[in-house]
């Protein structure tokens, strides 16, 4: 009898520790995952370093990579997917960084993986945005450096494209690094429902 109840009480206790793990699984694999693809050689592109430590403080898995890491990237977050992982998933690049941000997009759509939101700042002669894209904000300038995104003729999501044109202290290489900016990037991510 003692040891039917010994039994129970390791089987129960196995069950809750069985529920906890689980539950921590899924909280774990609905986390919001955020690339930040720098430009050309990562040298003007310092700006998606202090976002991705912004997000990072605020409890979001945030990454900036190099222009060149985009491809290798991809294929991380597929297996991610296969594995499992459910979590947001979101793409902010700079100048080259935005051209392949739409290119990452794209190469996920092949994979049926959706992207909730994509955030190019002044990317010049942009691809059209995939349709795997919820929500799509562009950053440009007028006159200046980027152009306005459009979407593929298949493309259902939200699209915004702001000109800062007329902020004369934002310049191609100085709009990552601009306060006001990043901020209205840290401010979007964190909006994205769970």
């Amino acid at each position: 009898m003692v040891v039917a109840d010994s039994l129970r009480r390791r089987a129960a206790i196995t069950w809750v520790v069985m529920a906890v793990a689980l539950c921590w699984c899924n909280v774990a694999s609905a986390e919001t995952e955020v690339y930040l693809i720098r430009g050309w050689f990562g040298v003007f592109s310092t700006g998606m370093d202090t976002i991705a430590e912004q997000l990072r403080a605020k409890g979001v898995r945030a990454e900036a990579i190099m222009h060149l890491s985009s491809k290798a990237t991809v294929t991380k977050i597929i297996g991610e997917r296969e594995a499992g992982q459910t979590g947001r998933l979101v793409l902010v690049g700079h100048s080259q960084g935005a051209l392949n941000a739409i290119e990452m997009a794209r190469e996920l759509k092949a994979h049926d993986i959706p992207v909730d939101l994509l955030i190019t700042l002044v990317p010049f002669l942009p691809d059209p945005v995939p349709s795997n894209v919820v929500r799509a904000l562009n950053y440009y300038q007028v006159p200046g450096w980027g152009m306005p995104l459009v979407g593929a003729p298949d493309f259902k999501g939200e699209l915004a494209n702001i000109d800062v044109g007329k902020q004369l202290s934002i310049f191609h290489i100085t709009i990552d690094k601009t306060s006001e900016v990043q901020e209205a990037i840290v401010r979007e991510i964190l909006a994205i429902p769970q």
